[in-house]
């Protein structure tokens, strides 16, 4: 039985709605937003682990098509691309190879029984030997090729290295024999060009300063290089620390496969303490610590275009500079919801997606799913 005051008070307000729309006054209101449940941030498991390691032992032996992105200075120079790179030829392009490998690594270390293990150690132990290594840094020794790969593909040889020295399986101890040298001469070079870069490159691409120093700063810290560290750190606040609004309503661009204000916002997190990253992040994205905020992932119209799909790593991308800003400051924890649902739109269409995507997306899946970057 309906209660007679309830019944009441609906008839009444029902009038008023009719009264007031007749004197062409609304009655809606904003809906107020009330704050879920928090969420967990998505991990990777070994089931998803088995999934994704077929994308990188499907490429690291494809020599073809390939993106070779070299300075010829002779007929000499035309050589097939296992030739120029024996260790990192395949997967389409250099930069690309080389975070297949590290995806190899970071899932046989997290999962000492994936199911295809001994493939990937042996794959792995294949492609980095000494003498492949010592063919690449004759390679970046060419002077007409000096700045080959700077600074993404520079950086993800340095991600690969630091997780080599994670490893710590003893089948990995010749691998990081084997890629010191490479690392070394590329952390020269991250030490000779940064203090020539006056001004940082803010695009949503391979050349985005902000995604680099990142992984510079995590390799730095793994070493133990505290002269690369300062550099970096010196470097991202002469770059950044005075950027305030940075505009999210332009994001993302079309080829977009990393967030310009969110890689600021993740290598900033790394450099500043914390109660100075919040004071930092509030000016520099003050929308983020509004509850309701919301972000869409980059929606990807068609998968067998090499740009277009571009879009899914941006989704991967956000979710782990997201889930760092939570760890940085867990106040943020309405972001995980965000990053989870960006993971969730992507995640599902790498395995058989066309060769544009499944080349290189298996590794940024993993640095938004493992939470180790």
């Amino acid at each position: 039985m309906i209660d007679r005051y309830h019944l009441v008070r609906k008839v009444c307000f029902l009038l008023l709605g009719l009264i007031l729309s007749a004197c062409g006054i609304s009655m809606e209101k904003k809906p107020e937003f009330k704050e879920e449940m928090s969420a967990d941030r998505l991990i990777l498991d070994k089931e998803e682990a088995n999934r994704l390691v077929e994308l990188p032992l499907a490429c690291i032996d494809l020599q073809y098509p390939n993106k070779l992105g070299q300075v010829l200075g002779s007929d000499q120079d035309l050589l097939a691309p296992e030739k120029l790179h024996p260790a990192f030829y395949g997967c389409f392009d250099w930069h690309s190879a080389v975070h297949g490998h590290w995806s190899l690594v970071r899932l046989v270390r997290l999962y000492p029984d994936l199911n295809r293990r001994h493939e990937v150690m042996e794959k792995l132990s294949e492609h980095l030997t000494a003498e492949n290594i010592d063919r690449e840094i004759d390679y970046f020794n060419n002077a007409l090729n000096g700045s080959f790969e700077r600074m993404y593909g520079w950086a993800w040889l340095l991600k690969l290295a630091e997780e080599l020295q994670a490893y710590e399986a003893q089948d990995a101890d010749v691998l990081r024999t084997s890629i010191e040298p490479l690392a070394q001469l590329i952390a020269e070079k991250v030490r000779a060009f940064l203090p020539r870069l006056k001004y940082p490159i803010r695009v949503g691409t391979h050349t985005n300063t902000a995604f680099a120093l990142a992984m510079v700063y995590d390799y730095a810290t793994a070493f133990e290089d505290d002269d690369l560290k300062k550099l970096v750190v010196q470097r991202a606040k002469d770059f950044y620390l005075e950027d305030v609004h940075c505009p999210m309503g332009w994001e993302p661009s079309g080829y977009d496969f990393l967030s310009p204000c969110l890689e600021e916002a993740d290598i900033m997190r790394r450099v500043l303490s914390v109660d100075t990253y919040r004071d930092w992040l509030h000016e520099f994205l003050p929308e983020l610590a509004k509850k309701d905020f919301q972000l869409e992932p980059g929606m990807v119209s068609d998968r067998k275009d090499g740009h277009l799909v571009h879009l899914d790593g941006l989704n991967f991308s956000r979710a782990w500079c997201l889930y760092g800003i939570v760890d940085t400051l867990p106040e943020y924890q309405h972001l995980v919801r965000i990053a989870n649902d960006h993971v969730n739109y992507s995640l599902p269409n790498l395995i058989d997606d066309s060769y544009e995507g499944g080349h290189w997306l298996a590794s940024f899946a993993l640095l938004a799913l493992t939470g180790e970057n």
